[in-house]
């Protein structure tokens, strides 16, 4: 029988409070900025969805075949193989495969779904829909999963579970025994980064809807598609670099580049179009 060490009170008012402010926070902010700005929801609900398309249902599974087959259940072929045997490689294709499909995925909404929107604020509801919502998909249940796995812990539920899985896939215990010690070491400061680090990711979906959006309504700036994607691309590429080891970074270094480009995202794309823009001409029915 497997023993755990108890998960503490602390760690589940932490948990419980992230939940709150990662569920809460997201839908907060896009009340309070489409009804100042007179924006429809749906500019939000469009940002959200697509993320949820594009993201999770279109690249994850493309991402996972083609580098993490094992993570699927499959067998760990020869691309596979060559992808993780190069560090560097792997963090391009880490970063990549986000960049092409999210920043597609903006392109393709704002030219299909949200082509009669002309107003610049629709840019800014599409960027805090789709920011908002993968801050509520990642964290917020994730965060729900640490308050049950929690709970299984200090109620046995988690042992008699690994006991089940050591039968059926032992390969796999050992990732499952590790996460008690994970949770158990939950501290104040891990929730701060997390906070920290989501502000600074959303700046940067706004910035990058921006940059989309101005792409889909001015062919002459169709040049910042493929510039939002190079971004996106180097920001997430620069993560999978310090998780490769390829380059040493604490985590507050590596929130400093997130920071870095959160901001130069979301203000290049600020004062260089949507203010410069002024008073956009809207279509006659915003719908």
């Amino acid at each position: 029988m497997y023993e755990f060490t108890k998960i503490g009170t602390m760690q589940f008012v932490l948990w419980m409070t992230g939940t709150v402010l990662f569920l809460g926070i997201p839908v907060l902010i896009a009340i309070l900025w489409t009804v100042k700005k007179k924006e429809k929801f749906t500019s939000v609900l469009t940002g959200a969805v697509t993320f949820l398309l594009f993201a999770l249902i279109l690249e994850k599974p493309i991402q996972n075949v083609l580098i993490f087959p094992t993570a699927m259940g499959l067998p760990n072929h020869g691309i596979a193989q060559f992808i993780n045997a190069r560090p560097v490689l792997w963090a391009f294709l880490v970063g990549f495969f986000p960049g092409l499909f999210e920043e597609t995925g903006r392109f393709v909404a704002f030219k299909t779904v949200l082509k009669n929107r002309k107003n610049r604020e629709t840019s800014i509801s599409y960027g805090i829909g789709h920011g908002g919502f993968e801050v509520m998909l990642i964290l917020g249940l994730t965060y729900i999963n640490y308050i049950t796995y929690g709970f299984m812990i200090n109620t046995g539920a988690y042992a008699e579970t690994i006991e089940q899985i050591a039968e059926v896939m032992p390969d796999q215990v050992n990732a499952y025994l590790a996460i008690p010690d994970q949770l158990a070491a939950f501290t104040f400061g891990t929730l701060v980064i997390s906070i920290y680090e989501r502000v600074f990711a959303v700046l940067f979906h706004i910035g990058a809807s921006v940059l989309v959006f101005y792409a889909c309504r001015d062919k002459k700036k169709f040049w910042l598609y493929p510039l939002a994607i190079l971004l996106h691309t180097a920001m997430d590429a620069a993560a999978g670099l310090v998780v490769a080891d390829v380059i040493e970074l604490s985590d507050w270094g590596l929130e400093a580049v997130c920071t870095v480009s959160g901001l130069a995202v979301f203000f290049g794309a600020y004062f260089l179009l949507y203010k410069k823009d002024g008073q956009a001409p809207e279509m006659a029915d915003n719908t």
